[in-house]
């Protein structure tokens, strides 16, 4: 059924657009950007801010478009004096309580707050506060806030209710003192943080950002006594371009791996490798539940922030987890271990460094559940797509200008089972190329699963396989985990197979990701252009199911022996185990 349409005026533009759309979102319709601070589409629409005030005519005071609807005949107009003064003073009362380090900032060339003094015309501060002092607080793995550079949109707020259901970070006290922060002012590690960084995509200024581990990989770098391995995850390579003014959705894998070896790590291999011994092992123990009546709905462990969640929220889920590590987690184990022994170096002289979307991989690396039988801990250092971007630039790298480059053999050759492992869907698509072709052969099973892609929040496909129905769901965002958990708690929703990621989309979408304005992630399909991308370098690909790549034949023939087997399972498997609530 067509929409109903609302005529209205902006600017003396007739605009037409679906009744209960917004004057902002019409705006848009009308080529007018309205300038706004606290609106995030679908997630933050609060009219806090008074950013995006206009004129209605016949209204009495200025309107907030972010929230105010749109009626037949309306008239706008977002440009007088009136609008243009009251804008920029409600944006020199914001600055006048947030601390100006701009040129040091973490944000300094990625801060909304300050593109948006710049758009306003704002030339001086007339109402600066000098004694505004650091209030820093980095006790998380991942993550350190800063309250003095937060000016209340309550983004990072709404995105972890919203978005994630976990709430661990609200608006404390009132009037000047209110501020960020957990429950009774907590430190974040006291917290049932999941670490998956969507609020720091979602601020807008520097008031979050990830635990910055460049210093430590570039001190790797310079030690003679360090052979320094890295490895970037599947979705990296389409979003990296962003980081350098490169379109969205670009593929910018070749001249990453150029960047990455003019850095000087000794050897440039590929997380995606590992994605498909996931998929390897992840598929057999599938096909083991399947046939021997073990725990199913078997639900994926690739991402996390979500098994932290199920750990902290839903622990009578655990048996229900993959005891597969995560790819970063399964790389780092055969860096330490095949490779060590193959290239004949001790595997504590190794520095292994994995290049993630995740903030929550920062966390990740540091589970004892990870440590190996041979004491060390797979993966040293993860770094963001953002703190990638960072060490390129600061080399002094024209990334644009870079050659391609291959990955090093051995740990750098994948799949595109792999590749497709950053969207959300990819997880679950890549386990079915493999466990339809086991059980009906590669020339007779299908090798695109089209029902669980998309962005779609929760999606859902049955199959036939051979003697078996499989019912299986995809789900992003932590919410719509929650959803598809309490179904199949009460018994609504029955699954064989179940695919979780933290972040909504995705990796693609990650808290490591790029950072981009409230606009653009409003008005623009970020997730969908990224996925596209993998799905693109997929279909190109010469091996497009994880037990076809050379690589994964090899290392399973000479060293682990089968799939699912003791040594896969010591190198390759790991425990899960409930996590501390903190209950406020």
């Amino acid at each position: 059924m067509e929409p109903k349409m609302i005529n209205l005026t902006i600017d003396n533009i007739p605009v037409s657009v679906p009744a209960g759309s917004t004057v902002l979102e019409a705006a848009v319709s009308a080529g007018i950007k309205i300038p706004s601070l606290c609106y995030l589409k679908g997630i933050n629409e609060i009219g806090a801010c008074r950013i995006c005030v206009v004129e209605v005519k016949g209204a009495r005071s200025l309107m907030a478009a972010c929230v105010y609807p749109v009626n037949e005949g309306m008239v706008v107009y977002t440009n007088t004096p009136k609008v243009r003064h009251s804008r920029k003073l409600t944006m020199e009362l914001i600055l006048s309580n947030h601390r100006m380090d701009c040129l040091t900032c973490n944000r300094n060339a990625h801060c909304e707050l300050r593109q948006l003094a710049a758009d306003l015309g704002i030339d001086a501060i007339r109402y600066a506060n000098d004694d505004l002092r650091p209030q820093e607080e980095a006790s998380a793995l991942h993550l350190v806030r800063d309250n003095s550079k937060c000016v209340l949109c309550r983004r990072c707020t709404a995105v972890c209710r919203v978005r994630q259901s976990v709430g661990v970070i609200g608006c404390n006290e009132r009037g000047f003192r209110t501020h960020v922060g957990c429950a009774f002012d907590r430190d974040l590690a006291e917290s049932d943080c999941v670490s998956c960084g969507q609020c720091i995509v979602a601020c807008p200024t520097g008031a979050l950002h990830e635990q910055d581990s460049t210093a430590d990989v570039m001190n790797a770098l310079l030690d003679p006594t360090k052979h320094v391995v890295v490895g970037p995850a599947p979705s990296v390579r389409v979003t990296l371009g962003e980081c350098f003014g490169m379109p969205v959705g670009t593929n910018v894998e070749g001249k990453m791996v150029t960047a990455l070896k003019r850095l000087g790590f000794d050897k440039v291999f590929d997380v995606d490798t590992g994605a498909d011994f996931t998929i390897m092992e992840e598929g057999t123990e599938f096909l083991q539940r399947l046939s021997s009546g073990g725990t199913l709905p078997m639900i994926t462990s690739c991402s996390p922030g979500w098994v932290r969640f199920c750990e902290q929220h839903y622990p009578e889920f655990i048996p229900n987890l993959s005891t597969c590590k995560s790819p970063q987690q399964m790389f780092g184990a055969l860096v330490k271990s095949y490779y060590a022994e193959k290239a004949g170096i001790d595997p504590k002289d190794i520095y292994c460094v994995s290049i993630m979307p995740c903030t929550a991989k920062k966390y990740e690396v540091k589970r004892e559940e990870q440590r190996m039988a041979n004491g060390c801990m797979p993966v040293d250092a993860a770094l963001t797509t953002r703190e990638l971007a960072k060490l390129i630039t600061q080399a002094g790298m024209l990334f644009e200008k870079l050659p391609d480059s291959e990955f090093d053999p051995i740990l750098g050759i994948s799949t595109g089972a792999s590749v497709i492992f950053g969207a959300t869907g990819g997880v679950m698509e890549a386990a079915l190329r493999t466990v339809a072709a086991k059980m009906m052969g590669d020339d007779n099973a299908p090798l695109e699963f089209h029902e669980v892609r998309g962005i779609k929040d929760i999606k859902e496909a049955t199959y036939e396989l051979p003697g078996k129905t499989v019912k299986v769901c995809v789900a992003s965002g932590l919410a719509n985990a929650k959803i598809v958990l309490d179904g199949v708690k009460s018994g609504e929703m029955q699954y064989d197979f179940i695919e979780f990621m933290a972040c909504p989309g995705g990796c693609v979408n990650g808290g490591g990701q790029p950072l981009h304005s409230a606009y653009v992630r409003s008005f623009n399909d970020l997730r969908g252009m990224r996925a596209a991308a993998l799905y693109n370098q997929d279909a190109g690909m010469e091996h497009r199911r994880s037990h076809q790549s050379p690589v994964v034949k090899e290392v399973y023939e000479t060293y682990l022996g089968e799939p699912g087997g003791h040594k896969a399972h010591e190198l390759l498997h790991c425990t899960y185990v409930p996590q501390k609530r903190y209950r406020t």
